[in-house]
């Protein structure tokens, strides 16, 4: 007889509930009953690369018209950024067409630091006045701690005739240039400029977003509404908003038009979503009427599902920093003698000079941490193209035991857990495999395997394990040798914790704590060492 199947999980032992979310302040669960705070009757798909998501995005655009409802966020923008190969394509230009055919488009961009510092206020405001000068309401939102962000990166549309269409988009892909890339890694030909040479001229990209259908849709939506609502002034430097006026940007968001109930259930659908967030302290308390004092529960998600993990955790991220998150794995691992942990990261950081060290400071915090405590059950890897090129990793994923699975903006690290606004969706599937299948689908690319490809000796979460460190000890073996012979299949590099000296480490530390991971959380919380 064939195996029994698992029981289905319980969400209330995987996702926080309202209590445990610990915003009071927030209306992101007023529709669900007790102490719930996630929704049922979901379907979740992942977008797996930038293309994917791009150009199912254009599609969903396109289809919108009078009476629809379309709410953006973005944490970096370019105007003429094609969401496929047609020229009629550029973001700035899709969301407008949608407006002009009568949709209600709305976006909240993040104002950005100088692009004098290395971020992207040029890009940034000429996305928000490109959109303005076409009609959009597309706002430029400082509201942040000093030297914070708005990293949420989602897109929702509702429609007002056919409430089952609805969608929600949440995870790390920006609408900016190098994000359309695909699943061989060639990529984005619209790519950015200050990526460091080991990436060269296209850097390639990996990336996910979720596509989300059903009641969840509502939440994120609340989650738009509530900063776009927030009374707090754009931005608190007078100079920077007497200048944004003279410019003739609009600094005033007008009201939204009245919140459509939930979409129906999903016929089928079988996902429980939750929606994990975080936004700081701001202004000790005084800022973010929906979240007073911040919003923590993305940490506080995270560290109730890892908790609970007996075999396997597996990351893909772009920072995996810090002694605090390392921290978290750590008791996991010290509890969980059979638990092992996967990590894809980036080969190398996005930066150069000190804030490179800075960088591998906070590299080696988390990842030393984590392999004295579980020697041979961490492995952490970074990724290459089939040419040999690194691939840069910007997805933010991570799947718990086949049960319980992220995909959203928030990186492993404090200043994600605590400083800046970020995004995740959860999914606990009660009656399916969809960690299960983004696990392996994942993992099928990073070991060279077509899509459609077997993954039976990855089905087992320790014999993954095997796998991986044998492709990429073979892969690794062969730039030993002198790349004698054919290059053996797979993208994996095995990364052990930065080695750096003393000096390397005093010069580094402050750099990494105030300016890479800086903490956001009110100073009771810092005191305890609590989220």
């Amino acid at each position: 007889m064939p195996p029994a199947a698992p029981p289905a999980p319980d969400p209330a032992q995987w996702l926080l509930t309202q209590r445990e979310r610990g915003n009071p302040w927030t209306r992101l669960d007023d529709h669900h009953p007790g102490q719930t705070a996630w929704s049922y009757g979901n379907l979740v798909r992942p977008l797996v690369h930038g293309a994917t998501y791009f150009a199912e995005l254009r599609e969903r655009l396109e289809a919108t018209g009078p009476g629809d409802l379309v709410l953006f966020t973005d944490w970096q923008g370019d105007a003429d950024q094609r969401l496929t190969d047609s020229p009629d394509s550029e973001v700035a230009e899709v969301l407008a067409r949608a407006d002009e055919r009568g949709a209600d488009v709305r976006g909240l961009i993040w104002r950005s630091h100088s692009s004098a510092a290395g971020f992207t206020s040029g890009e940034n405001l000429a996305l928000g006045r490109a959109l303005q000068e076409r009609g959009v309401e597309a706002i430029l939102d400082m509201r942040v701690r000093v030297a914070g962000s708005h990293h949420q990166k989602m897109l929702v549309i509702r429609h007002g005739d056919d409430p089952s269409r609805d969608i929600a988009f949440v995870g790390g892909i920006d609408l900016a240039h190098s994000r359309r890339d695909d699943r061989d890694h060639g990529g984005d030909p619209q790519a950015l400029d200050n990526m460091p040479d080991e990436y060269g001229a296209t850097p390639p990209w990996h990336d996910i977003q979720a596509a989300i259908t059903g009641p969840a849709v509502d939440d994120v939506e609340t989650v738009f509404r509530e900063r776009w609502e927030d009374p707090t002034t754009l931005r608190r430097s007078p100079i920077i908003l007497t200048r944004d006026r003279l410019r003739g940007l609009d600094t005033t968001p007008d009201p939204l038009p009245p919140q459509n109930p939930p979409p129906p259930p999903v016929e089928g659908g079988t996902h429980v979503v939750q929606l994990l967030r975080t936004y700081p302290d701001l202004r000790n308390g005084r800022d973010y009427v929906f979240a007073r004092g911040g919003e923590r529960s993305v940490a506080r998600g995270y560290t109730k599902a890892v908790e609970q993990a007996c075999r396997l955790v597996y990351v893909e991220d772009q920072y995996l920093w810090g002694s605090q998150v390392g921290g978290v794995f750590v008791e996991a691992l010290e509890a969980h003698p059979d638990l092992k942990v996967i990590a894809v990261v980036p080969l190398y950081p996005d930066v150069g000079g000190v804030n490179r060290l800075a960088q591998r400071e906070g590299r080696r915090r988390a990842m030393a941490s984590m392999e004295a405590a579980a020697p041979g059950r961490v492995a952490v890897y970074g990724i290459e193209n089939d040419a040999g090129t690194p691939i840069y990793v910007h997805a933010k994923t991570c799947m718990v035991d086949d049960t319980w699975a992220t995909i959203g903006s928030d990186n492993f690290n404090r200043r994600s857990w605590t400083h800046d606004s970020e995004l995740s969706a959860v999914v606990v599937d009660t009656a399916g495999d969809y960690a299960r299948r983004l696990r392996l689908t994942l993992a099928a690319e990073h070991l060279g395997r077509a899509a459609d490809a077997p993954m039976d000796d990855c089905d087992d979460p320790d014999a993954m394990f095997t796998v991986y460190a044998e492709s990429a000890a073979a892969l690794d073996r062969w730039y030993d040798e002198g790349r004698r012979g054919p290059r053996p299949p797979g993208r994996l590099r095995r990364l052990r914790p930065p080695v750096l000296g003393r000096t390397a480490r005093a010069v580094a530390a402050p750099v990494y704590l105030w300016a890479h991971d800086p903490d956001g959380r009110p100073a009771p919380l810092r005191r305890r060492g609590a989220f």
